[in-house]
């Protein structure tokens, strides 16, 4: 597969149709950056890392500017490919090359012996491709050119790689090659990005994702949803397939050339069904010998790359060269979000070795992890009333009590302002600072009522929602977590709950 083929600078067709304006681009790069090609005809590509250089009156190599960092040589399968003609670097440019109805496109170039690749992208975008979350498919030609297959898709900004790149002020890709020239290129590519993103607030926060970058890692999700909804397993999820559009800002899932159809009223492709997906991105299943593939492998990948936004270009499983082996092995490293509990419990649940032990991708958006500060001040309000409708020394209640080491030690009465917390007497019902019951009372009153404390205590925790949230997100961190995974044991049917889960 050979991607992307998108709108090249300098080359600005007349004609209306998306494919039209690739023919006639692909024509004139042919015939003007090409060296002369020998007898055989081409069916093959690879991808380069060097310019071909041009002389003469071929042509300047200049006016074909570095963006993509690939160029393609086409080779003859008679000959084992080891001849053929070379042409220099594709530009992915914004500038139009042709309309049709007015809607800006990318068309995306696959080669004709492939043709059963584009064809299966094709069935999946269409059965897919009204969602906000999935990339919009506008048409195919196979017509126009006897080497490839031309897909016009939406046109979206970047990748999601590029974007949290960009985000973290990187220059340097990982998986990129390693010549000047190239990373002189990718660099040049970021500041694009970082020019694109900047009314965007996609700063990390106490080493938290902002609210803009959960939205995003939201909209992964909900395309999930989506696509496991209908059947389809995508088998090839990592940053570089996810895209972002600007308008409104929002991620798209993409590239479906791999992508299944489960069989119907089957949960499987069985143990048989060809390989898929990329190294360092792919489920334990895939990696043992005649795994099953389900919709469960797309939710490995998909905490991959949730762990990826989070932590700023991460993996939990090390460095590309021993995240297979890792992987494998169950040699997972999710220190770098242990200060974020909600964080580190999705990603438990979604990067465990079994696949059974995976939420449905359905069910991960309920998670407190995408939770705005109204709602999670919002469970806390919910928990305590439901709390101090029990007596104190009531079953309910003393089962909550349970949670009390693991969401603050024992004792959260030192880890709170004094001013806050008032744990002097002075109030009718006074806090005990060891109390579950207690602490969330507090949580609900000053999210009730904090118009009416001090303006002492206002400062200390600043506005409602975000600012009190925030308090106690920092002073008792684990608190939401461990009582999300309390309520449904104690309170299974409360119709007031059931909008969290």
């Amino acid at each position: 597969m050979e991607y992307p083929f998108w709108k090249r600078n300098h080359y600005v067709s007349t004609s209306d149709s998306p494919f039209e304006c690739c023919h006639h681009i692909t024509d004139d790069i042919f015939n003007r950056h090409t060296k002369k090609p020998k007898e055989h005809s081409s069916l093959g590509t690879r991808k380069t890392s060097k310019n071909t250089k041009t002389s003469g009156n071929e042509g300047s190599v200049d006016n074909i500017r570095r963006n993509d960092d690939q160029s393609t040589k086409h080779n003859s399968p008679s000959d084992g490919g080891n001849e053929g003609s070379e042409i220099s670097e594709i530009h992915v440019s914004s500038e139009v090359i042709g309309r049709n109805d007015g809607r800006p496109a990318a068309v995306k170039r696959l080669l004709r012996y492939n043709c059963d690749v584009a064809d299966n992208e094709i069935d999946i975008l269409k059965k897919s491709d009204l969602h906000d979350n999935i990339v919009r498919y506008y048409g195919v030609d196979k017509e126009k050119d006897q080497y490839f297959v031309y897909l016009a898709l939406e046109r979206c900004t970047c990748s999601l790689d590029d974007l949290i790149q960009a985000s973290s002020g990187s220059s340097n890709n990982p998986g990129f090659p390693g010549d000047p020239a190239s990373i002189d290129g990718y660099k040049i590519k970021l500041a694009s990005v970082r020019d694109m993103i900047e009314d965007k607030n996609l700063r990390w926060v106490d080493s938290y994702p902002s609210p803009s970058l959960r939205q995003l890692m939201r909209d992964m999700v909900l395309g999930f949803s989506q696509l496991h909804g209908l059947g389809i397993i995508h088998r090839d999820l990592k940053p570089s397939n996810v895209l972002i559009a600007k308008n409104p800002f929002h991620a798209k899932l993409s590239d479906m050339g791999i992508s299944k159809c489960l069989p119907k009223n089957k949960s499987s492709l069985g143990f048989h069904a060809t390989g898929c997906g990329t190294t360092g991105w792919r489920a334990p299943e895939l990696l043992a010998h005649g795994g099953r593939q389900t919709v469960a492998m797309d939710l490995f990948s998909l905490g991959c790359v949730l762990f990826f936004c989070v932590t700023c270009g991460g993996h939990p499983f090390g460095k590309i060269i021993e995240r297979d082996t890792n992987i494998a092995s169950d040699n997972i490293d999710l220190s770098s979000v242990e200060k974020l509990p909600e964080a580190h419990d999705l990603f438990s649940h979604l990067l465990s070795s079994d696949p059974i032990l995976r939420p449905e991708a359905s069910q991960v958006p309920c998670h407190p992890f995408f939770w705005d500060s109204e709602k999670r001040l919002s469970f806390f309000h919910d928990v305590s009333d439901s709390l101090e409708s029990e007596p104190r020394e009531g079953n309910l209640n003393q089962e909550f009590e349970n949670i009390a080491q693991a969401a603050f030690d024992g004792n959260w009465g030192g880890k709170i302002d004094a001013e806050v917390a008032d744990l002097r007497g002075g109030r009718r019902t006074p806090y005990s600072g060891s109390s579950v019951r207690d602490l969330l009372r507090l949580v609900r009153n000053k999210f009730n009522h904090l118009e009416g404390d001090s303006e002492r205590v206002k400062e200390i925790l600043g506005s409602v929602p975000d600012g009190l949230d925030a308090y106690f997100a920092r002073k008792v961190p684990k608190l939401l977590i461990e009582s999300y995974k309390a309520v449904p044991q104690i309170w299974k049917e409360e119709d007031r709950f059931k909008k969290y889960f």
